[in-house]
């Protein structure tokens, strides 16, 4: 039977923050302005990691520069991304982490609050398929037209992941009543709603509200980055 290996991405297989460094590369090239970009980009990030981020707040703020460029531009700047900034945050333990469960024929997918576009080429250098992540809008909905700057669906956030979780479970035709064993690895005290719908929850290079919470309930804690 299927086991599911469910993966945050930021701060738990990076040793980062793809959401926050996507900004900060943007205000850093001159793509937007830089200083104010760069501030509110900041304090987004302190509101998530304190737990009171108004995620559709940050949204309207992170999907903007999206909507104002064409898609071949955003590919280019992403590209530079990947090469720049990402690429050297690719660990040996995060990748190995994943390719275990790759080896025992686990179903793995990672599961993020942060745009596709910004991650999904960051999840194939993992060599994982399946991605769960905000998803930006487009116009008339059509897949390669520009971005709108709004989302797409439901935000891929605390509640958020257990939903979409579900509507992508029923689209491979599984739920949890057909898996016997679930994991998922995260480092965010966010995740908890999510954590607590698998049987394997692994507080993984967690928060110190997570790591609490671990020690709490004798969960697994895992350092990938020590």
């Amino acid at each position: 039977m299927t086991q599911l290996a469910l993966f945050d991405l930021d701060y738990t297989l990076l040793p980062c923050d793809s959401d926050y460094e996507w900004g900060q590369f943007l205000a850093r090239t001159g793509v937007v302005d830089g200083e104010h970009y760069a501030k509110q980009n900041e304090r987004f990030y302190q509101d998530y990691k304190e737990g009171k981020l108004d995620i559709h707040e940050f949204l309207r703020f992170a999907l903007k520069p999206l909507s104002e460029h064409s898609r071949a531009q955003l590919k280019d700047w992403h590209d530079a991304f990947m090469r720049e900034v990402i690429i050297e945050q690719l660990r040996p333990q995060a990748l190995d982490l994943v390719k275990r469960h790759q080896d025992a024929g686990d179903l793995c997918c990672v599961i993020t609050a942060t745009n596709s576009f910004v991650t999904r080429p960051i999840v194939e250098s993992f060599g994982i398929e399946h991605l769960i992540a905000t998803e930006p809008a487009t116009i008339n909905n059509d897949p390669l037209a520009n971005y709108t700057g709004k989302v797409k669906g439901i935000p891929n956030f605390r509640e958020g992941k257990v939903q979409n979780l579900h509507t992508w479970l029923a689209a491979q035709n599984l739920s949890f009543d057909q898996m016997p064993c679930s994991y998922c690895y995260s480092d965010s005290m966010n995740d908890l709603p999510l954590l607590e719908e698998v049987s394997n929850p692994v507080a993984t290079n967690p928060d110190e509200r997570l790591r609490n919470e671990a020690h709490k309930r004798n969960w697994p804690i895992l350092e990938l980055f020590a």
